[in-house]
């Protein structure tokens, strides 16, 4: 599984510049992801940015003290060379709606296209003008990894990635973790279809599970559950590794999306394939290690738990009281 990161983004856009034309005026981001590419450039050019949308209405995205005026119409008022950009460029059928798009608009610029990431089949489609790097598929960037298709053929973990872990006070196997599983805040919630959720919860919580996925509009293929009679019986197998792996292996999946570092490392072992660590950020392939630096969690996420335990316990106080008049 080839992936890119936010830090690795901004690299290939930095060694782009000397290959980018040198009068460009302002840059146009393809929504969304390619906004994210438009604000990088748009920084490093020291040009104004905007979106499609912006382009054909004749607006820029209001800009600070540098660009005085830049943020009115009358910026796009006369003919500018405008560099429309997306992340990457697969299919090419994104650009391509984009292309016609501004054409028939008929705008007075000059348009060039771009994309910083190619497919390797795609780049000789003429979808665009230039590219930064050729990166091959199955691939999945760090900005839009739970909002992207390559989900439908992944395994992902349960606590920790869509939800917060239980606290050990809650991780009772009796009433605390019953209100666990009900009342636990979202985290990372997918806007596209997992193939595979495969948890460490025990198979007798499945109602419980499947409840909060349904409220919480999580879409998913299958739900693998841990099959032992009670948490003490799965703590003294310590088979959660192995558990996780033979599933990956088994359903063929691409990618598994796992939160804690150590796990992620031994599943990437086992089963020769890579895995993405929510809690280091950063995908791991058979053999690795996870960052030293990144492997403790940095001081804002406990407050983060904190914050999101606090407020569902609000929330809950609400709906179990009603909302109070002041």
């Amino acid at each position: 599984m080839e992936y890119r990161t936010v830090a690795q983004l901004d690299d290939a856009v930095v060694s782009w510049l000397g290959d980018l034309p040198r009068d460009i005026d302002i840059v146009a981001g393809v929504p969304r992801s390619g906004l994210l590419v438009a604000n990088l450039l748009a920084l490093h050019l020291n040009v104004p940015m905007t979106d499609v949308a912006g382009l054909i209405e004749g607006r820029v995205i209001q800009s600070g003290a540098r660009f005085k005026g830049s943020d009115s119409r009358q910026f796009l008022s006369r003919p500018r060379h405008v560099l429309v950009v997306d992340d990457s460029v697969c299919s090419g059928s994104a650009m391509q709606r984009v292309r016609a798009q501004l054409a028939a608009a008929a705008l007075p610029h000059r348009l060039s296209f771009a994309a910083v990431y190619m497919a390797p089949e795609a780049r000789l489609d003429g979808h665009v003008d230039m590219y930064r790097e050729v990166v091959a598929m199955p691939r999945v960037f760090e900005w839009n990894l739970m909002h992207g298709t390559v989900l439908a053929n992944s395994c992902m973990d349960i606590d920790g990635v869509l939800c917060l872990d239980p606290t050990n006070e809650e991780n009772d196997d009796g009433h605390e973790y019953l209100r666990f599983l009900r009342e636990t805040p979202a985290l990372l919630l997918p806007t596209s279809p997992v193939g595979w959720l495969v948890t460490s919860r025990l198979e007798k919580y499945r109602e419980q599970t499947e409840e909060w996925l349904v409220r919480h509009k999580v879409q998913f293929g299958e739900l693998r559950m841990m099959q032992y009679p009670d948490m003490a019986a799965r703590r003294a197998a310590r088979a959660y590794a192995r558990f996780k792996s033979d599933i990956y292996v088994e359903t063929g999946a691409w990618l598994f999306i796992e939160s804690d570092a150590a796990l992620s490392t031994q599943i990437a072992q086992l089963s020769g394939r890579s895995v993405f660590c929510t809690e280091t950020r950063e995908m791991l392939q058979p053999g690795d290690s996870p960052s030293a630096a990144r492997r403790s969690p940095p001081p804002q996420e406990p407050a983060l738990g904190a914050a999101l335990r606090a407020t569902a316990r609000a929330m809950r106080q609400r709906l179990r009281g009603g909302y109070r008049r002041s």
